[in-house]
C-alpha cells in the first residue's frame, strides 16, 4: 500500500522516480499512466508535492483564493486538508508513495500578485518566494537518491507555481542531474499552448521527446486516480465527460507504432 510523507527522514525507500508535482492533482494529470506503469513493474516511485501546505487558521482569504474555494466546494480552512485526502486516494489507485512540502499555492503565498487567472497563468511576480524555497528541498532529494530521473512539468500553460519548478529542475538539469520534463495536462490540449511555451524555451529543437507508452490498463488507473480530486474536476475541465474526453484525446493524439496511445516527456539537448 502507498506511503505518504512528511519528512525526509521518512523516506527510506530507494526510489528511482522522483515526480515534481507542483499541485496536488499534477502529476495524476499529466504522469498518470507513467506512474502506473512504474508500480505495475516494481520501480519504486515517489511523487513529490510542492505546494501542499495549509494556510495559517488566521489567514484573511483573498477574493480570489474565496472564489476558487467556492468553485471547489471545499471550506476554506479545511480545503486543503481535504485537498491532500484526494491526492492519497489518488495515488494509491496509481500505486506509488508521495511526499508533501508544507510550501503554499501561489493564491496564498502571493495573494495581492495573483488575483485572476490572468496574473495566475502570467509572469512570475518578484517577490515569490517558491522557486527559491523549493530548490533546497529537491536538492536534498537528489543527494539522497541520487541515481533517480527527476520529472519536473514544463510548464506549458504558464501556471506561475509551475513555472517556479520548472526554472529550478532546468536549473539541476544545467548542472548535470537526469530530468525529464512532463507536458502538463490540462493545458497542454489549448490549441497552440505547446508551442507557444516552446518558443519561450527556445524552440522545440532544443528537446528530445521520449514517449511513454499507455495500454488500456494504465489509462484505466490515471482516469480513476484524476477522478479521485473531486473538488478540482469543476475547475479544471467543467464535468467528469470533459475530464475523460480531454485526457483519452490528448493520449491517443500520441500514438506510436508501438502503443495505441502515450504520455510524452521532453530533455534538454
Amino acid at each position: 500500500m502507498p506511503l505518504h510523507y512528511t519528512s525526509l527522514k521518512q523516506l527510506t525507500q530507494a526510489y528511482r522516480h522522483l515526480v515534481l508535482s507542483p499541485h496536488l492533482d499534477d502529476a495524476a494529470l499529466s504522469c498518470g499512466s507513467m506512474l502506473a506503469g512504474f508500480a505495475a513493474r516494481k520501480q519504486p516511485a515517489l511523487v513529490v508535492n510542492i505546494c501542499s501546505g495549509s494556510p495559517p487558521p488566521t489567514t484573511r482569504w483573498s477574493r480570489f483564493a474565496e472564489a476558487l474555494h467556492k468553485q471547489w466546494a471545499l471550506p476554506a480552512a479545511e480545503a486543503m486538508r481535504l485537498r491532500l485526502q484526494e491526492d492519497k486516494a489518488a495515488l494509491e489507485i496509481l500505486g506509488v508513495d508521495s511526499y508533501q512540502l508544507d510550501l503554499l499555492d501561489a493564491i496564498y503565498r502571493v495573494p495581492h500578485a495573483y488575483v485572476d487567472d490572468a496574473t495566475l497563468f502570467g509572469t512570475i511576480a518578484q517577490d515569490d518566494p517558491l522557486a527559491g524555497e523549493v530548490r533546497p528541498h529537491i536538492e536534498k532529494l537528489i543527494e539522497r537518491f541520487p541515481d533517480a530521473t527527476v520529472y519536473a512539468p514544463l510548464a506549458v500553460g504558464n501556471h506561475v507555481d509551475h513555472q517556479a519548478v520548472y526554472r529550478v529542475a532546468a536549473e539541476l538539469a544545467r548542472n548535470g542531474v537526469s530530468v525529464a520534463f512532463y507536458e502538463d495536462v490540462p493545458y497542454v490540449a489549448k490549441p497552440g499552448a505547446f508551442d507557444a511555451r516552446m518558443t519561450v524555451l527556445g524552440g522545440i529543437e532544443a528537446f528530445t521527446p521520449i514517449l511513454m507508452p499507455v495500454d488500456a490498463v494504465t489509462l484505466a488507473r490515471k482516469l480513476d486516480a484524476i477522478k479521485a480530486y473531486h473538488s478540482q474536476i469543476a475547475t479544471v475541465f467543467g464535468d467528469l465527460a470533459a475530464m475523460t474526453a480531454t485526457v483519452t484525446h490528448y493520449t491517443a493524439s500520441l500514438a506510436g507504432e508501438e502503443s495505441s496511445g502515450a504520455e510524452r516527456l521532453w530533455v534538454r539537448r
